[in-house]
């Protein structure tokens, strides 16, 4: 699992690092249980400030995806009932934000739709990584969105406890 972020973007880093990890999730390639790296291992890796991991930890942990067990640190949670209707209010309410900003710019009902099947259609194809992990350990990674391996990059690799990480270049 690779976690990109971009510090030149304007959104915030640590929601950078949630989406990053909620599409992790999502993707499979983290799993019910699984360890997540300490803050200030993870905010190393990343270049980032060790309060901007936490603030992401923190988000994820209200938002129900992660379970913080005090110093054995943070584990990816069970998908419960409620998270699920949770998610499900706040994608409709994203959702008919978009279809006023799509109509507002002259879309039609058909053009937004088959934009959205296109688009779920994506994640749901995209099988992640699968097999069961415990702990997952993240190494900094200089390959980015688009960009040849020999510039640098925002750009960290995440591998299994027990499976090597791509190598590190810097």
């Amino acid at each position: 699992m690779i976690l990109r972020i971009d510090h030149d973007a304007p959104e915030p880093l640590y929601l950078q690092i949630r989406d990053e990890l909620v599409g992790a999730i999502a993707r499979g390639e983290l799993e019910p249980g699984d360890r997540l790296p300490g803050v200030r291992a993870l905010a190393a890796d990343l270049g980032v400030n060790l309060h901007t991991v936490n603030k992401a930890y923190a988000v994820l942990r209200d938002e129900g995806y992660l379970l913080m067990r005090g110093r054995s640190g943070a584990f990816v949670a069970d998908a419960p009932v409620r998270r699920r209707v949770e998610a499900e209010e706040r994608t409709a309410a994203v959702l008919r934000k978009l279809a006023l900003e799509w109509r507002a710019g002259g879309g039609d009902a058909r053009g937004l739709l088959d934009l959205a099947a296109t688009e779920v259609g994506a994640v749901y194809a995209d099988p992640g990584i699968a097999g069961a992990r415990r702990e997952v350990h993240v190494t900094r990674r200089d390959v980015a969105d688009g960009r040849p391996p020999d510039e640098p990059s925002d750009a960290a690799s995440v591998a299994p406890a027990g499976m090597p990480a791509p190598a590190a270049s810097r």
